[in-house]
């Protein structure tokens, strides 16, 4: 089983102004942790859920996406805590940016989070907002060395927001405990300029890659793609851009959806034959990803494509 830790919220999204000058609000499921593990689960792999979920109105609406998936929750018990929110408004691009207001996702202890885990994961991805806070860093970090001792690949995609983090030296001291611990990461491009912007791709790449566990990273550009690097390869692929396009709502999740599911299909999913991927390797993989991103973009929202779909387009 593929797990994901890390939050699930409502993006309450803006609409344009009515002629009324009153501003209208969507209410969408949302979180990057949950739309990927939406994403794994409607490409075929076993899923589970790993973050709490408010006994509230909205945290029936998160479930409704997860049960349609197929995607297990681990946490069974839902949570007094309100359901947290994310107000998200679009730019001239229709590219998302959000204001949070978190409550039912830290709704947790280290020793919960643990007792939910698998006896066996496949994989553990998480990231998003777990490195933000101390307590809560401590108890993912301990998720994920649980996760590890049963045999998971830990896979890391930390969506860096600065706007979210108090102190941001202390958050990245904390996020070098997560990079310590992952055999992937993947991160956008304003990912590692927030974490510093004086550094080119290629050089934080080579400090990513000297980690413990490290073999595999991959860097999201925005409409200028992606890139992967081992210590083997390196590769690009371009954006598939669907023949209607919605928003990017999720596409990066998505992306990191597909990249893991083609690894796992092909056995590289396992220490060493990660980082041995060549250049050819690397591009196949993206290029995967990069469907998967694409056509989840072909709607408003987060909504990740089925296997078939995205191998019609592969075959197209």
């Amino acid at each position: 089983m593929f797990v994901v830790g890390g939050e699930s919220l409502i993006d309450l999204v803006a609409q344009p102004l009515a002629d009324d000058g009153v501003i209208r609000m969507e209410a969408h499921a949302g979180g990057s942790p949950y739309n990927c593990a939406i994403a794994l689960a409607r490409l075929g792999n076993s899923t589970g859920y790993l973050c709490p979920i408010s006994q509230d109105n909205f945290g029936d609406h998160l479930l409704g996406p997860l049960h349609r998936a197929g995607v297990t929750p681990l946490m069974a018990e839902r949570v007094t805590a309100p359901t947290s929110l994310a107000v998200v408004t679009l730019n001239a691009r229709q590219q998302a940016q959000y204001e949070f207001y978190r409550s039912a996702d830290r709704a947790f202890t280290e020793d919960g989070l643990i007792a939910a885990l698998p006896a066996a994961p496949v994989v553990f991805q998480f990231g998003g907002f777990c490195p933000i806070e101390p307590v809560d860093a401590k108890a993912w970090l301990a998720v994920a060395d649980a996760a590890a001792a049963r045999g998971a690949m830990i896979t890391l995609d930390p969506n860096v927001r600065p706007s979210l983090v108090a102190d941001f030296e202390s958050y990245k001291q904390r996020l070098s405990g997560f990079f310590d611990r992952a055999h992937l990461v993947k991160l956008s491009d304003e990912d590692l300029a927030a974490l510093d912007a004086q550094k080119s791709i290629e050089q934080h790449v080579t400090e990513l890659l000297r980690r413990p566990h490290c073999e595999l990273v991959v860097v999201t550009l925005g409409e200028g793609g992606s890139r992967a690097f081992t210590k083997n390869g390196e590769a690009s692929a371009e954006i598939y851009m669907p023949p209607v396009f919605g928003d990017t709502v999720g596409a990066g999740d998505s992306l990191m959806a597909g990249i893991l599911t083609l690894l796992a299909e092909q056995g590289d999913l396992t220490p060493g034959m990660l980082g041995g991927l060549d250049s050819a390797a690397l591009a196949k993989v993206l290029r995967f990803g990069a469907v998967v991103a694409g056509l989840n973009c072909a709607e408003k929202g987060c909504h990740p494509p089925t296997r078939d779909e995205v191998d019609a387009v592969l075959a197209s």
